[in-house]
């Protein structure tokens, strides 16, 4: 009876069913009763926590004591099995909805001093007058100097219709000026750019960048709008790189945008056989015929390769880019009382061939805790709809494999020490205007007036060769080689010595990208910034050609059949 109350009782876990990490001193059931092992092991806590309370030689804090055991506990299992405490449920629901009160805002540190990084289109903040480069300097008289990023958020967060007071100087006038903002709702669409591309403009683009609610809804619309602007659409694209996932319903309904009715798109299996479900597409296609390229990469998860795996198994559509991440794990919430939550890993999901992409074994731990990928003699061959193989065990592989351009040290170092930051505020502050972000860039002469404001700026770093060399001095001094090889070890350090200059120009085009989107976003917000990076975008050109190549198209999801 007991057994059944507890599987009833678990199929409250379907609500809300998410796919994006203690030690209570459990000691594994050797006994035929677990209810006893539970029991017996939460006594020994419970009496364990009142002796530390009454007896240990300093004061201890009893929230913090727990939360500290509580996420041991959970490091023993999987990364996405997490403790939510009251303090961030807020954090928490705001990666499910994309809502949250405030200003519509992010800020950065730089040194002791707190900057306005991003203002949000159309925000509290944006109608206050705040742009990227502000530096504030108190809110609500409260100092800034020396806070975190995490202290200002609980200063700007707040109920909607709350105002505060921000003393702020301006990037562009060097004028400091109290505003008052009023906070309000802030929704971060998780569809931040659509568009239409190619050559002739016939092929539908969105970027989708998490699972929230309603997304689905979100991408349909955008699609919507583009048709009506290009009834002829000759293709479409979805951009799922860098999506953690999200909500496993939105990635049904994102689905069912390019399958019709009772499709199949994923299924779920738990501990209790009886929890189980498939869920499939419930509403006509928005378009089931049209070329579909799905872009992902290997910052693509969960619910992103549940879409990417679907189209793929039901050859819906070709896969580009690099091979997902590879989480294949579903999670549910449970209160805990005291607005805390459990999020907990209850199922895997299985794609249409009835695969599991799940890359990391966390039922198979080192001697020292830490996981492996899944074994290539583990994974399983499975078929497409039209019979192409496709693998278990290691996310999703793409139809047309690409590789990301590796960041030069030199774009890296300028991005981190602000740099590009701070030349996009100074030129915004001398350019009232830009052009179309898709056609915005940089002249030679204009590129060249950045290299010479940043040319007495400290932007040193080491490259991986002369990391690599130090490494081989600090192994020859420690077993007393060096002396010996001195000579010739000076001689290769300078040789290999670079130059930051000729750095900037050997790796120009790449520095010059980011620049042009970080100017591109202090006009035209987050779309402004993808919609400039599209310009040098491989994996969007690819899918274009294929689109416009439809016997290319075709072979890749019909090998052999003409």
């Amino acid at each position: 009876m007991k057994r059944l109350k507890n599987r009833m009782s678990a199929r409250g876990f379907l609500a809300g069913v998410l796919l994006s990490g203690t030690a209570f001193f459990f000691i594994r059931a050797t006994t035929a009763d677990p209810y006893f092992e539970i029991s017996k092991n939460l006594d020994i806590y419970t009496n364990l926590f009142k002796e530390l309370n009454s007896y240990y030689v300093d004061p201890i804090e009893p929230g913090k004591l727990v939360k500290t055991g509580v996420d041991a506990m959970l490091m023993e299992l999987d990364p996405y099995t997490n403790f939510i405490t009251e303090a961030d449920i807020e954090e928490y629901e705001f990666m499910t909805t994309g809502k949250y009160g405030g200003i519509g805002a992010n800020m950065q540190r730089k040194g002791d001093d707190i900057y306005v990084a991003d203002v949000y289109e159309n925000s509290p903040a944006q109608m206050a007058g705040l742009h990227p480069g502000d530096m504030v300097e108190s809110i609500d008289g409260q100092s800034l100097k020396g806070k975190s990023v995490d202290d200002l958020g609980a200063l700007l967060k707040g109920s909607p219709g709350t105002q505060l007071k921000m003393k702020v100087k301006d990037a562009y006038t060097q004028i400091t000026s109290e505003k008052l903002v009023t906070r309000g709702e802030i929704e971060i669409s998780s569809v931040p750019y659509a568009g239409l591309v190619g050559a002739q403009n016939n092929i539908a683009y969105v970027r989708l960048t998490q699972f929230t609610q309603q997304c689905g809804q979100q991408v349909k619309d955008a699609y919507d709008s583009l048709k009506k602007v290009q009834p002829s659409l000759k293709g479409l694209v979805l951009d799922l790189r860098n999506n953690p996932g999200g909500l496993l319903d939105e990635a049904v309904n994102i689905c069912n945008i390019f399958l019709d009715k009772g499709q199949p798109v994923v299924s779920t299996k738990y501990r209790i056989p009886e929890m189980d479900k498939e869920y499939k597409t419930t509403l006509p296609a928005w378009n089931k015929d049209l070329p579909l390229a799905v872009l992902v990469n290997k910052s693509s998860a969960s619910a992103s390769e549940i879409v990417a795996g679907t189209m793929q198994d039901l050859d819906r559509g070709v896969i580009i880019g690099e091979r997902s991440y590879g989480k294949g794990l579903v999670q549910v919430t449970r209160p805990l009382g005291f607005k805390s939550h459990l999020k907990l890993t209850v199922a895997r999901y299985y794609t249409p061939s009835g695969r599991c992409i799940q890359a990391l074994d966390y039922t198979h731990r080192a001697a020292d805790g830490s996981v492996g990928l899944i074994a290539d003699s583990l994974k399983k061959t499975f078929k497409t709809k039209g019979g192409r193989n496709v693998l278990s065990g290691g996310g999703v592989s793409p139809d047309v494999a690409t590789k990301d351009e590796p960041m030069s040290k030199v774009a890296v170092t300028l991005y981190a020490k602000n740099y590009l930051f701070d030349y996009a505020t100074d030129y915004a502050g001398k350019h009232p205007t830009i052009a179309d972000p898709t056609k915005f860039s940089l002249t030679e002469a204009e590129f060249g007036q950045f290299a010479k404001w940043v040319e007495n700026k400290d932007f040193s770093y080491s490259t991986e060769t002369e990391s690599q060399l130090d490494t081989l001095k600090n192994i020859a001094v420690k077993e007393k080689y060096f002396e010996n090889i001195k000579p010739e070890f000076d001689a290769l350090k300078a040789k290999l010595s670079h130059d930051k200059k000729q750095d900037l120009l050997k790796h120009k085009d790449q520095v010059k990208r980011i620049l042009e989107g970080e100017i591109a976003s202090r006009y035209y917000y987050t779309r402004g910034r993808m919609a400039q990076a599209m310009q040098h975008d491989k994996d969007l050109d690819k899918a274009i050609a294929l689109i416009n190549t439809p016997a290319e198209y075709s072979s890749l999801l019909r090998p052999g059949k003409k």
